[in-house]
Parts: C-alpha cells; sequence; structure tokens
C-alpha cells in the first residue's frame, strides 16, 4: 500500500475548487477565496487510513487520483466534465493509471442531483471511481470526498473489477483463488467454519460471530445455487462475496484480505512477502526449523489424499497450484527418493526442501506465515552456529551438509549419485536423459542422528571451477577404476583446489565391480591418498546392490570437522 496520497482537483474556474480544499482545513466556508491554495498536508494521525495526503488545486508534478470539480448549478460545468476527464487524462504523469473522482460542488444551491446528468460520463470512462455531491459552503460531504478520493488510490477498484462486466478480473480471480486454497487447510474444497472463523481471524483480527457467519451463507444461498456445500463456502462462493463487496463499495475489504496474503496494487505478491530479510553473519549457513518441518508435514498431509505416503504426479500439480509457476520439473523424481511407482515419497518430499533460500520464496507462495501466523517465512529458517566455532568445538549441530562430487567424464558421478536414492544400475538406465538430475538429496544417519546430505554433480572441467563448484562441506573425488586415465583428474583437481583447504576429501573408487586396471598417473590412488593424508579410495559399485560407507564416511569427516 502506498506510503502517501496526492490528490489533485482540477475543474472549469469559480467551481469551487480552492473552498473545498480550505473548508477542509479550516471546517468552516472562507469569505475570501484566493485564487489558488497552498498545497495542503494531511497528517497521517487524522485520515482514516493513517496515510498522509497531500492536497492542491494545480497541476503538480504527478497524482494518485484527479478529483474533476464541477457546479451541480451550472449546466455548462457540467457539460465539460467529460473534456476536463479527457485532458486531465492526457497531462498527468502514468495517467491510464489513475483513478477518477467526479464531485459535483455547491449543492447548496440546487434541489435537485446532477447524478442523472453524470451517469452517462461514468460510463464512458472507465478510470471514473465515483461521483460525490458536496457543498463546501454547508461543508457537506466535504471529509466523506476527500476519503473517497484516498481510497481510490489505496483501495482502487480498477485491478480488481470490470464494471461493463459485472464481475471481478482474471488476475484478482486468480489471486483470491490462491488465497482460498491456502486458507482451505483440510484441502476439501470447501472452507468450513473453523477455515472461515482462522480467515476471519487472519485478515481482520476478530472472529465471527455464529449468527454473523450463518448470515454470510444465507447471503450466498440466496444468490446462487452451489456457493454453499456441506454448510461451507465454495471457491464460487467465496469469489461471489468478493464480487458482492466490490459492487457495494465496499473494495477495502478484498483490498484488505489480498495485501495481507502478501499482494501488491498490481496484485502480485511482494518481494519483501516472497523474500523477508534474513541477517546471516560470515561463515553461518541457513536451515529449515522444526516448526517449517511440521508446516511441511501438514502441507504434504493436506494433499496425499490416497494416503500411500507418496505424491502422485496428479498431488503434485495440486500441491503446486497455489504457486504462478511449476517450481518442480521431471528432474525431482531422479533428485530425491521415490517409491517403486517413481512417485516423491514423504522422506523424498522432505529432503526437496532442504534448500532453505529457496525455500522462502516456496513458503511465501503456500502461505506459511499466514497459517502458522507469524510476522514472516523467515520464521521458518534457523541461522546455523558459526563454522569456526563449530571447528574449535569438534562438533556440529547442522543437520544439512553439501557433498560436491567431481570426477572426469564417465567416472560414474552420474551412478553414484543415483545409488544414493536407491536405484541400481538397471533403474538408471530407465531414466531419460532430459529428466536427468545433478542433484541427489537424502538421509543418512551418524551415530544415530539423521542428516540431511545433498550430493551435487560438478561438471568436469579443470581449468575453472566456479566458487559454487568449491563451496561445499565435503568433496568426492570420484574415479573409474576400470578406465587407467580416470584418476589423473581427481589428482589434478585435489593439488590444485583442495590440498590447502579446510574442506574434507574422500576419494571413491567407482564401478569396483569390474577389473581393477594400474592408472596412469605417477602414484597409485592408494599411494596417493596415502601420502595426502586421505582416506583410502572406498570401493562403490551400483551393478547389483548399494554401497553407503563412503556417504557414510562423508558425513562422519563432516562431523568431526565440524566444516
Amino acid at each position: 500500500m502506498r506510503k502517501d496520497v496526492r490528490i489533485l482537483l482540477v475543474g472549469e474556474p469559480k467551481v469551487g475548487k480552492t473552498s473545498l480544499i480550505m473548508s477542509l482545513v479550516s471546517e468552516e466556508f472562507p469569505d475570501e477565496v484566493p485564487l489558488r491554495a497552498e498545497e495542503i498536508t494531511i497528517p497521517a494521525d487524522v485520515t482514516p487510513e493513517r496515510v498522509p495526503t497531500h492536497i492542491v488545486d494545480y497541476s503538480g508534478n504527478y497524482a494518485n487520483v484527479i478529483c474533476i470539480v464541477y457546479s451541480v448549478n451550472n449546466k455548462k460545468s457540467i457539460e465539460k466534465v467529460s473534456l476536463v476527464s479527457l485532458s486531465a487524462v492526457n497531462q498527468i504523469h502514468n495517467c491510464s493509471m489513475v483513478p477518477l473522482i467526479l464531485v459535483g460542488n455547491k449543492s447548496d444551491l440546487v434541489e435537485h442531483s446532477s447524478m442523472e446528468t453524470i451517469l452517462p460520463i461514468m460510463n464512458q470512462y472507465q478510470d471514473i471511481e465515483t461521483c460525490v455531491e458536496c457543498s463546501a459552503k454547508n461543508l457537506k460531504n466535504i471529509s466523506e470526498l476527500f476519503y473517497y478520493a484516498q481510497k481510490a488510490v489505496l483501495h482502487p477498484t480498477g485491478p480488481l473489477y470490470c464494471p461493463e462486466e459485472k464481475e471481478l478480473k482474471p488476475s484478482c480471480i486468480k489471486s483470491l483463488t490462491r488465497i482460498f486454497k491456502v486458507s482451505d487447510l483440510d484441502n476439501d474444497g470447501i472452507l468450513n467454519d473453523n477455515e472461515l472463523n482462522f480467515f476471519q481471524r487472519t485478515c481482520f483480527n476478530t472472529p465471527l460471530a455464529p449468527q454473523a457467519l450463518e448470515d454470510v451463507k444465507n447471503v450466498v444461498r440466496r444468490n446462487m445455487t452451489d456457493g454453499v456445500k456441506d454448510n461451507g463456502l465454495s471457491l464460487k462462493g467465496f469469489l461471489f462475496l468478493h464480487t458482492l463487496f466490490i459492487q457495494r463499495g465496499r473494495h477495502e475489504t478484498t483490498w484488505t484480505v489480498l495485501r495481507r496474503f502478501g499482494y501488491d496494487d498490481d496484485l502480485e505478491l511482494t518481494q519483501e512477502y516472497l523474500f523477508p530479510m534474513i541477517k546471516m553473519p560470515p561463515d553461518c549457513t541457513t536451515e529449515l526449523n522444526h516448526n517449517a518441518y511440521l508446516f511441511l508435514q501438514s502441507v504434504f498431509d493436506k494433499h496425499d489424499k490416497d494416503r500411500d505416503c507418496a505424491l502422485s504426479p496428479e498431488e503434485v500439480k495440486d500441491l503446486f497450484k497455489v504457486f504462478p509457476y511449476m517450481p518442480w520439473g521431471p528432474d525431482v523424481n531422479h533428485t530425491v527418493g521415490t517409491n517403486e511407482q517413481g512417485w516423491i515419497t514423504y522422506q523424498g518430499y522432505l529432503s526437496q526442501w532442504t534448500h532453505a533460500c529457496r525455500s522462502l520464496e516456496y513458503f511465501g507462495y503456500l502461505g506459511y506465515s499466514i497459517i502458522y501466523e507469524q510476522e514472516s517465512q523467515a520464521a521458518a529458517i534457523t541461522v546455523t552456529r558459526n563454522k569456526r566455532i563449530d571447528l574449535q568445538k569438534k562438533q556440529t549441530q547442522r543437520s544439512v551438509f553439501r557433498c560436491n562430487v567431481l570426477g572426469d567424464r564417465g567416472s560414474g558421478k552420474s551412478g553414484f549419485l543415483q545409488a544414493f536414492l536407491g536405484k541400481n544400475l538397471q533403474g538408471q538406465r530407465r531414466i531419460r536423459e532430459d529428466h536427468k538430475s545433478f542433484y541427489a538429496i537424502s538421509t543418512t544417519y551418524v551415530y544415530g542422528q539423521e542428516k540431511y546430505l545433498l550430493l551435487h554433480e560438478v561438471m568436469p572441467d579443470f581449468d575453472f571451477l566456479s566458487e559454487a563448484d568449491l563451496a561445499c562441506d565435503v568433496v568426492c573425488l570420484v574415479y573409474d577404476i576400470n578406465n587407467p586415465s580416470s584418476f589423473e583428474y581427481c589428482a589434478k583437481v585435489y593439488k590444485q583446489y583442495f590440498i590447502d583447504s579446510k574442506t574434507p576429501c574422500v576419494v571413491v573408487a567407482a564401478k569396483s565391480d569390474l577389473h581393477e586396471v594400474r592408472q596412469h598417473y605417477s602414484l597409485s590412488p592408494h599411494e596417493f591418498c596415502r601420502k595426502h593424508k586421505l582416506h583410502p579410495p572406498q570401493p562403490f559399485t551400483c551393478m547389483n546392490h548399494i554401497h553407503h560407507a563412503h556417504l557414510y564416511l562423508c558425513v562422519r569427516l563432516i562431523h568431526f570437522n565440524a566444516v
């Protein structure tokens, strides 16, 4: 919502523009009216919306709302309203987005209303929000005039409603649909009384009385057949209520709901909502906390309709209907654990959320801060202890670790990742090329504690490894025991990038089911590891069964080195 409002009054001479401003300020009609009033600023604490408001009767650099003033006792003044409208709309900066308000002044001089004459003009211009008849002399509707002007800026009708079609605009329907789905905690397509009361408290800080709740549902019942189902509000009924609010001039109600759920004036989720600031000191990382995982569990249960502890493609699609895009591609099924049908398991689902920074945005779409009544989804994040302190204490409380997997082409890196997910060579061969993943995330246990390990396959490029390629908690150097040229790449990468670093390294002898050949490098893999005080090469194969000893060793190294 805007931090201030600038109101511009335009119109023919002698229609009372300056008088309106002076009557508002002094609360009395001035005996002498200057040709032009100075800019008036109304402090935030005396306005209903608590927003400072600036009022001018001349064309400034910009205006948030234009009040077109005419005299209700002057036919020529009324006839010129449309000309003034065109002129104002064409001249004001960013004119197409500026709402207009028609102001019929001097109502004390006539006994009839000008609304019948003004109505065709209002129908002609979509940007005209409303028409107010007032009297600067009698102070009639003066406060109301400027309240409506302020309201037109802070709670505009334009983004929400199409008056010609008498229905909500598509972008508004999309936003309200997301809000409905987030509020539908049991995902049955209906807002029951508990969900409606939670929604009411969330948006308006007060619950609905039982009779008021029934009155709302009765209004919907009288106007549509499928707005109320099983004594709860359907999506159609929810959208109808907001249409009714707007048609009755209560669009601030809809805007209150939209803004509570993170939307800006363009019906886009704000950057502040999606990406709240997190203060993270150097050498620290971020992880999801206990409440975040409880929330993820509730989201999983909400969409696992068949209760098979896995998400089918249809259930995944339903989960992400509150997103503006599909965040998970087909590679996710080869990044985390799946069942025999290839569907993401509960454990695999939790693993996919370990990337805390991206999870902030996703938690925003899912409504974490709304459902858990937090200031922002930053409350779902824990900043871990400084790594230097972990190093000193030789222990860490972290639960998520990153392992970068390096090796020459054909060394078995991809098989290494997929084996971590429980897929043998036969299962790996069924993976389509465009569905392959360079990541694998799952859990392993160290001394009875569950740890998430994120494996990242780094593309082989000895001449250039980026900071992201080197930023990790542990490194796996993978070579093919059946390829005499394979180990040389691992040796060179280690000596170039890791020999003087504190990042622990593990050498993995892949394809250990094959015949081991002599490596062309000057030292054998065992000699190299002994010379550089590394653990001996860990044998690995995904041909028949899967060995996790190398991964257990990785996490042990992390745990004891506390990197």
